[in-house]
């Protein structure tokens, strides 16, 4: 396990700090704005809140797209197919909660994973 250090955060080990910011987003948005030493804590807590936003907003596009295809395709006499879309955004939340969980773990164990696209935007922002 790599040296995660203690945090700002109540003074915590690193690696709890960090996998509390991908369980409670709160704590991740404290770890931002208090950590001023433990890189480790701060990325993890910046990829955490970017995994979040990103997840909300594919969210919410989702929701809107699914419901006009739905009411489509029920006018259309295909309502059935609608269930089969909302499958596709089961798939989509079940993805971002086994993100979460995999990226908690990691932090967990001393891992400094970067998630594709917002890891390196989160590392930039460390810096």
């Amino acid at each position: 396990m790599n040296d995660t250090g203690k945090a700002a955060l109540g003074g915590m080990e690193g690696n709890l700090a960090a996998l509390l910011g991908y369980i409670i987003w709160v704590v991740a948005l404290i770890s931002v704005i208090m950590e001023k030493e433990n890189r480790f804590v701060k990325f993890h807590a910046i990829q955490s809140l970017l995994l979040h936003a990103a997840a909300a907003i594919v969210f919410v596009c989702l929701v809107i797209i699914l419901m006009i295809l739905s009411v489509a395709l029920a006018m259309a006499g295909m309502g059935a197919l609608g269930g089969i879309l909302w499958l596709l955004y089961m798939v989509v939340v079940l993805g971002y909660i086994g993100a979460l969980v995999y990226s908690a773990i990691k932090a967990y164990n001393g891992e400094q994973l970067k998630l594709p696209v917002i890891g390196n935007m989160a590392e930039n922002w460390t810096k």
